[in-house]
């Protein structure tokens, strides 16, 4: 993989739009002051291609993807890979809640021969060529088979993170071990022996399924079949012959059937006559439905003459008047003898009240004269006060003196308030004033109370002198309603005699419903008698039409005693001459059970001869039906069983073979198992892979030193062979910073030989890119780092970069990208060739 271009938006500290041009950048350096972004653009790199960056520690750090209060960031790298040209793109949002995602992520096929200067013209991601993905979970498989590397690789023999590029020539060699499985996919390895393990433990599982199975299925023999074959061809030779039988009995039980039926037939004919009998009371029927009519009229009779009566006083009670004139004329007397026994009562209150108000008035204008008095005397105090101020100025002022405020009429501080003289004609004005104050307050809630008692007084009078007035005029309107009345003996005397009348008229309706009532009762007499006759009629006629089949002689319809008589004598002599046919057809009935009885113990011995039980009918069930269908249930039972084991002896045979696949199975993957064991195959595999590794930085760091140095390694521990020092052997944490670089790098370059030589994709390693601490290094190492990397690039095998802020470093790499950052964003120039 060889990046040819790098355009970045809004990604970490490259807030503006920024493009890195890596074409014909065969040697480069990233350089500038520390925390300017040189690390940035190694790591828009890696989330242009695989959406994370190593020193973010995961995919869960996208957040750090944007720029400080951006909302979007964008990257889109244009690298080659194996003569091919691709565009990996990715957009990273915030949304409205701070959440950050990755909004949009694709991987091109450029055409051949594409301008990569044109993306500068804003083309769309559908311009760029062939879409080979279009989501996250789509870019990481699309660019695992375009680059040949998954990200763990990538970012160990390709674009090597700040710190950790002396991490394996330093390690462990368990570690070693462990980074080797990592890098190299060795754990497929360890992947296969696990299921080869699995595998193993489920054929023994099934084995033992399967061979529980062949136990269970012990019985089903070829022995067996043929003895299950032998019953089922007895059993159909059973149906066949129960088939055959079953015609001739029913043909029997048919005969037998039919003698019975006769038999039968003659005995509910003689039933039939003998059950003939005249019913009790037949001739007391027709005497009662007779005196029932006759007291029906009787009492018809009676309700007639009841009515009659009611009608006659009726008339009478009409005649008589109105009962509520006679009452309301009775009140109206009532009433006026009542209003002239109160006239005498409101007119004593009507003269009470007015002596009250009278005395009312005169304390009300009593108390108000006072009142004017106690005013007056008022008005005289206050004056006299007036007098007194006038005459003694010097003491009123005195009263208004405060101690600490200043005088009115000096405008001096008062200090203390000099007291009034007791003598002084003001004090005694307004002790005089103060009195006749108390005294006007007093005579004045004296003459407001007895003025409020006067006027409650008036307004009772006013009251009852109305209720007076009503009362008379209420005795006026009575008096003259009164004139034209009769006495009040009269009208009493007339309410008696419409009493009297009422009286009768209800004894009258009683009357007439205790005879309707009799009438009612003797036509449910006769009705009772009535049905009664019917029903003596319908039972005779039921009984004659019982008997029509023998053609009983007609009956007389006027006399049911004689047509009973009639019908039961005929009966008696039909009877009689049936009693010999009954002889006959029993003896026809014994002769047929005999014949079924001999067809169904031939049959019955067919069941008993085939070992079987001799079938039962059902309540209500055919019996020669039941007969067959037991022989043929026989036969299919026969059959499924014959069936059954012929299946269980192949499920047997199929079990067998399954157990015999299921050992060889299990063999193999348990000794494949074993083969792939961690301390066998998998040691071997990495000594292999270590020696190889080994070699490969050993020629690299040959070419790089000049043949100075080389690479070896004993049991696991890395050592450093100086020709120039007769062939010295050094361990690798003697070496100073430049051997170790030199070292580290071997190693770095054979290892991305080697991913690329076991890689299945056919990684295509076309560039290098170290981000280490140069600045550490003295001038001499920094000078042999220089060289190597030097003929590094000399090679010309493979693009090689590095970042760096070392000024004298910097200035011996032919191109170099200048990276600085002012108060907003960060910006990339390129210098150099």
């Amino acid at each position: 993989m060889r990046p040819l271009r790098l355009d970045m938006a809004g990604f970490t500290v490259f807030r503006d739009q920024t493009t890195v041009d890596f074409t014909d950048a065969d040697y480069f350096a990233l350089v500038g002051p520390t925390g300017s972004g040189k690390s940035t653009v190694l790591d828009a790199i890696c989330f242009a291609l695989y959406g994370t960056v190593p020193r973010w520690g995961g995919a869960r750090g996208i957040v750090n993807a944007l720029a400080p209060s951006a909302a979007e960031a964008r990257v889109r790298l244009v690298f080659e890979s194996a003569g091919d040209r691709y565009v990996a793109t990715r957009v990273v949002r915030r949304d409205g809640r701070g959440n950050v995602k990755t909004a949009g992520a694709g991987l091109q096929l450029m055409p051949a021969g594409f301008d990569v200067t044109k993306l500068d013209t804003g083309m769309d991601l559908a311009d760029l060529g062939e879409a080979l993905a279009g989501t996250p979970a789509e870019m990481e498989q699309a660019v695992l088979d375009a680059v040949g590397l998954p990200y763990e690789q990538f970012t160990s023999c390709v674009v090597l993170p700040q710190g950790q590029f002396a991490d394996f020539l330093h390690a462990k060699p368990a570690t070693r071990q462990q980074i080797l499985v990592n890098l190299l996919g060795l754990h497929i390895y360890e992947d296969v022996q696990a299921k080869a393990t699995d595998r193993s433990r489920a054929a023994e599982a099934k084995l033992s399924v399967v061979e529980q199975r062949l136990e269970s299925l012990s019985d089903a023999t070829d022995e067996a079949v043929a003895e299950a074959a032998g019953r089922l061809e007895r059993m159909r030779e059973l149906a066949g012959a129960v088939e055959s039988a079953v015609p001739g009995l029913r043909s029997a039980r048919q005969a037998e059937s039919e003698a019975a039926g006769h038999r039968n037939a003659v005995d509910a004919e003689l039933a039939a006559l003998s059950s003939v009998r005249t019913p009790l009371g037949v001739s007391e029927a027709t005497g009662a439905v007779t005196a029932a009519r006759e007291a029906a009229g009787v009492a018809a009779q009676r309700v007639h003459e009841a009515e009659e009566a009611e009608e006659k006083v009726r008339g009478e009670l009409a005649a008589a008047g109105d009962p509520g004139a006679l009452r309301l004329a009775l009140d109206r007397r009532t009433e006026l003898q009542r209003l002239v026994e109160q006239e005498e009562w409101f007119a004593g209150k009507v003269q009470v009240a007015e002596v009250e108000h009278h005395d009312a008035a005169a304390a009300a204008e009593f108390a108000h004269g006072h009142h004017l008095g106690a005013q007056q005397l008022l008005e005289q105090a206050r004056e006299q006060y007036r007098e007194a101020q006038q005459q003694d100025q010097a003491a009123a002022l005195r009263e208004h003196l405060v101690a600490g405020h200043d005088c009115p009429v000096c405008e001096q501080r008062v200090d203390e308030v000099p007291p009034v003289p007791p003598g002084s004609a003001v004090e005694v004005a307004k002790v005089a004033g103060q009195v006749a104050r108390a005294e006007a307050d007093t005579a004045e809630k004296r003459w407001k109370e007895r003025d409020a008692v006067a006027r409650n007084v008036a307004h009772d009078l006013e009251r009852k002198r109305g209720q007076y007035e009503h009362h008379l005029s209420r005795l006026a309107e009575v008096r003259a309603a009164v004139a034209v009345l009769p006495s009040a003996e009269a009208l009493q005397q007339r309410l008696a005699e419409f009493g009297e009348l009422q009286r009768k008229l209800e004894s009258a309706t009683a009357g007439v419903r205790a005879a309707r009532e009799g009438h009612h009762q003797a036509q449910a007499v006769v009705k009772a008698a009535e049905d009664q006759q019917r029903t003596s009629w319908r039972t005779f006629d039921e009984a004659r039409d019982g008997l029509a089949r023998f053609v009983p002689p007609p009956a007389d319809r006027d006399d049911l005693a004689g047509a009973w008589a009639a019908l039961v004598a005929w009966a008696r002599d039909e009877h009689g001459k049936r009693l010999g046919a009954r002889s006959e057809a029993e003896a026809a009935v014994a002769t047929a059970r005999q014949a079924t009885q001999r067809a169904h113990a031939a049959i019955t011995g067919m069941f008993t001869d085939a070992g079987l039980a001799v079938p039962q009918a059902a309540p209500g069930a055919d019996a020669e039906s039941t007969l067959i269908r037991s022989a043929a249930v026989a036969a299919e039972r026969a059959e499924a069983f014959w069936q059954r084991l012929v299946e269980r002896r192949g499920q047997h045979r199929h079990a067998a073979e399954q157990r015999d696949g299921l050992q060889r199975e299990g063999r193999v993957a348990k000794s494949l198992a074993g083969h792939l064991r961690a301390n066998n195959f998998e040691r071997w595999l990495l000594e292999e892979a270590l020696d190889l590794l080994v070699d490969g930085a050993s020629g690299i760091m040959r070419e790089l030193t000049g043949g100075q140095y080389e690479l070896m390694h004993d049991k696991g521990e890395f050592f450093v062979v100086d020709h120039h020092d007769a062939g010295l052997r050094r361990g690798v944490r003697t070496l100073s910073g430049g051997e170790t670089f030199q070292a580290s790098l071997a190693l770095a370059l054979a290892l991305s030989e080697q991913l690329a030589g076991m890689s299945t994709t056919a990684a295509s390693l076309e560039s290098i890119v170290l981000d280490e601490g140069f600045g550490t290094l003295d001038a001499t190492t920094l000078d042999v780092v220089a060289a190597t990397l030097e003929n590094l690039a000399a090679r010309g095998d493979r693009m090689v970069g590095l970042v760096t802020h070392v000024q004298g470093l910097a200035e011996r790499v032919p191109v170099r990208f200048e990276v600085h950052k002012d108060a907003r964003t960060a910006h990339v120039e390129r210098v150099g060739l």
